[in-house]
C-alpha cells in the first residue's frame, strides 16, 4: 500500500522541532509507548515484528475495516539498545497470516497502517526501479513516462573534456570524449564508474538469482514492450555510458565524469558548466571489468553484440588492471565532487569480483584469491556479491565457506539486538548498510533453505521501511511517514512538493554534521542522527547504490515468500 500523508509528516516535523530544544546532555524523556514497524506491511508467511517502547507487557492487531481485536500477543522482554538510547520490547506476530489491513496497539498507542498481502512489496519494488530513469542523464523525460516529474534533458555530455590527471599521448588533456546516457550517482549530477559498477552488478545479480519475478516488472520507461525485460533495460542506459569511460587505446577506465565542483540546487539543464573527465584507476578498471563480464552473459538472450562489446572490454580492462594494481584514486586540486577513493587499501576484494565474473562467464580461470573475511557488499568492496553470483552458477565449498561465516556473523549480531538488526556502526549511507546485510542474509537463505536466514533479511529490511527508532519509511513516497526534505538538486528544483518516489534516504549518520550546522543534530545516539532537511547531505541524500540493493532485496523477499 502507497500512503504519504503530508499532514502526518509535518506534525511530525512540528514534534521533532519541539524535542530538538532538549539539550542533548539530558535524557528526553521516551513516551509511554511508541511503536515503530515496516510501514508497509508483511508477506503472509513472512517474518512480522515491531518494536514497542513503553511499560506495557501485550499488544494487539486492530482490523482498520471493522476496527475489532483481531490477534493478541506478549511482547518480548524489555532490551536496551545503546545505539538509540531506548529500552524497547519486540512484538512477534508471525503467527497471524490474515491478509487485510491493520494497525498494531500497545497500551493507549497505535502504530501506522499496514498490510499483510501477498504483493505488498510489489509497488514499491517497481518504484525503486523507475526511480533510475528519473536520473537518466542526456534524455528528456516525457510526462507519458515521468508524470509530473517530466523535465528537460540535461548533460548531454558529447564534448566531456579530458582532465590533466587523464590525460595520455592519443587523449591530450584538453581533448574531448563523448560519454552520453549514465545515471545521476546521488545528489548531485556527476556520474562515478565505481558506484555504478556495484549498482549495474547487484541489479542484474537481482536479474540473475530471481529472473521470474524481476522479468515481470513493468516500469513504463520508452523500451517497455521490447523483447528485453524492463529492469534490463534500465540497466543498459547506465552501462552504455560506462563503456564510453574506457580508453579503448590502453583499457584503462575513468573514475569519473563531473562538473569541477557541485551546482547550486538547480535542475539538471540549468546546469552548464564544463563536464571534465578524470584520472584512470585500479578501482574502476576492476568494477568496470566485473560489470561488463557479468553484463555479457545477462544480454546474451537479448542482444548477442552488445554481449560481445562487454567482454571485449572487460578483457581489456583486466588486463589494463593486471599491469596497474596500484593506481588509486586521488582528488586533483581543482576537482571538489565526490571522490569515491579508497583510502590506499589493496584491490583483492575488486580483483577477486573481476575475476570471478570473469570465469563464471567464459569458463576458463581467472585467479584471485578469496579476500577472508568477506565483509557485507558496498560501493569499496564487490567480493561478497561475486561469492552469491558463483555460488548462484555452481558450488564452491571455499567460496561458500566464506559466504556462510559473513552470514552466520550477521545473523548472530540480530539475535543480540533489541531492534533484531545487524548493523549499529552508522556512516553515510546506513540504509544502504542495512540493505546489503538483508541480501546477504536473502541469498544465504536460498543457498541454505534455513528459515532464520530469512526471517533475518525481513527484519533488516522493515528498517529501512520503518522499524527504526526515526520512526521513518526512508522510500520517499511509501509509508506515512516519509523523508520530504532529501538532499537531491531535482527534487529541491522542481517546484512539486512530494520528492521523486522510489528513493532511498542515506538515513542514520553521526559522522558528519557540519553540513546543517552543529546545533541541528541534538541526538547524543547514532542510530537517531537523522533530520529529513535538504541540507543533511550527510543523512537525507540519495544514491544509486542504495536504490540498486533495494531493488534486489525486495525482489528476493517476494520471490522467496
Amino acid at each position: 500500500m502507497k500512503r504519504n500523508v503530508v499532514l502526518n509528516l509535518m506534525l511530525s516535523s512540528i514534534l521533532g522541532i519541539i524535542l530538538s530544544c532538549t539539550p542533548a546532555s539530558q535524557a528526553v524523556p521516551q513516551p509511554e509507548n511508541t511503536i515503530h514497524l515496516n510501514q508497509l506491511g508483511y508477506l503472509p508467511d513472512g517474518y512480522k515484528s515491531a518494536v514497542a517502547i513503553g511499560s506495557s507487557e501485550t499488544f494487539s492487531i486492530i482490523d482498520v475495516q471493522t476496527q475489532t481485536i483481531v490477534h493478541k500477543g506478549t511482547l518480548g522482554e524489555p532490551q536496551y539498545w545503546e545505539a538509540s538510547g531506548e529500552t524497547v520490547r519486540l512484538a512477534d506476530f508471525s503467527s497471524f497470516t490474515q491478509p487485510g489491513s491493520y494497525r498494531l496497539q500497545v497500551g493507549a498507542s497505535n502504530s501506522h497502517e499496514f498490510d499483510i498481502d501477498r504483493n505488498v512489496f510489489s509497488e514499491v519494488s517497481t518504484a525503486s526501479v523507475k526511480a533510475f530513469y528519473f536520473h537518466r542523464a542526456g534524455v528528456t523525460l516525457e510526462e507519458k513516462y515521468a508524470g509530473v516529474y517530466a523535465r528537460a534533458a540535461g548533460h548531454p555530455d558529447t564534448e566531456a573534456i579530458i582532465h590533466a590527471s587523464a590525460a595520455s599521448t592519443s587523449r591530450p588533456e584538453g581533448s574531448t570524449i563523448s560519454s552520453p546516457k549514465g545515471w545521476y550517482d546521488a545528489g548531485d549530477f556527476g556520474k562515478y564508474i565505481v558506484n555504478s559498477a556495484i549498482t549495474v552488478s547487484t541489479m542484474m545479480s537481482a536479474f540473475e538469482h530471481y529472473p521470474e519475478k524481476s522479468g515481470i516488472l513493468e516500469t513504463n520507461i520508452p523500451e517497455s514492450g521490447d523483447e528485453t525485460p524492463d529492469l534490463l533495460d534500465e540497466i543498459r542506459w547506465n552501462l552504455d555510458w560506462m563503456l564510453t569511460m574506457q580508453d579503448t587505446e590502453d583499457g584503462g577506465v575513468y573514475h569519473k565524469l563531473t562538473t569541477k565542483s557541485f551546482p547550486g540546487m538547480i535542475m539538471p539543464e540549468m546546469d552548464t558548466e564544463s563536464r571534465w573527465v578524470v584520472m584512470k584507476t585500479t578501482a574502476a578498471a576492476l568494477g568496470f571489468a566485473a560489470s561488463m563480464a557479468q553484463a555479457s552473459r545477462v544480454y546474451k538472450p537479448y542482444d548477442m553484440e552488445f554481449s560481445e562489446e562487454c567482454l571485449v572490454a572487460s578483457l581489456k580492462a583486466w588486463n589494463w588492471a593486471q599491469k596497474n594494481m596500484d593506481v588509486y584514486y586521488k582528488q586533483p586540486e581543482d576537482i571538489q565532487t565526490g571522490a569515491y577513493d579508497q583510502f590506499d587499501k589493496p584491490f583483492n576484494d575488486e580483483k577477486f569480483w573481476a575475476a570471478t565474473e570473469l570465469s563464471i562467464t567464459t569458463g576458463e580461470n581467472y585467479e584471485a584469491p578469496i579476500p577472508t573475511p568477506l565483509l557485507v557488499p558496498e560501493w569499496r568492496d564487490g567480493a561478497a556479491l561475486a561469492a552469491m553470483d558463483q555460488l548462484n552458477h555452481e558450488s564452491d565449498e571455499d567460496v561458500k565457506k566464506a559466504f556462510m561465516v559473513l552470514a552466520d556473523s550477521l545473523l548472530s549480531e540480530q539475535m543480540n539486538s533489541a531492534y533484531a538488526v545487524s548493523n549499529d556502526a552508522f556512516r553515510w549511507g546506513s540504509s544502504g548498510d542495512f540493505l546489503n546485510q538483508a541480501m546477504v542474509l536473502i541469498y544465504t537463505y536460498r543457498i541454505s533453505g534455513d528459515k532464520a536466514y530469512k526471517d533475518a533479511a525481513q527484519s533488516t529490511f522493515d528498517w529501512v521501511l520503518g522499524k527504526n527508532p526515526n520512526g521513518y519509511s526512508f522510500v520517499t513516497g511509501f509509508g506515512e511517514k516519509t523523508p520530504m526534505h532529501i538532499h537531491h538538486r531535482p527534487s529541491e528544483a522542481d517546484d512539486i512538493v512530494e520528492p521523486q518516489p522510489g528513493w532511498i534516504s542515506g538515513g542514520p549518520n553521526p559522522e558528519n554534521k557540519a553540513d546543517c550546522g552543529a546545533d541541528a543534530y541534538l541526538s547524543p545516539y547514532p542510530a537517531k542522527a537523522f533530520i529529513d532537511e535538504l541540507c543533511s547531505w550527510a543523512t537525507n541524500e540519495i544514491a544509486i547504490n542504495w536504490n540498486g540493493v533495494f531493488v534486489y532485496v525486495s525482489i528476493a523477499l517476494d520471490a522467496e515468500g
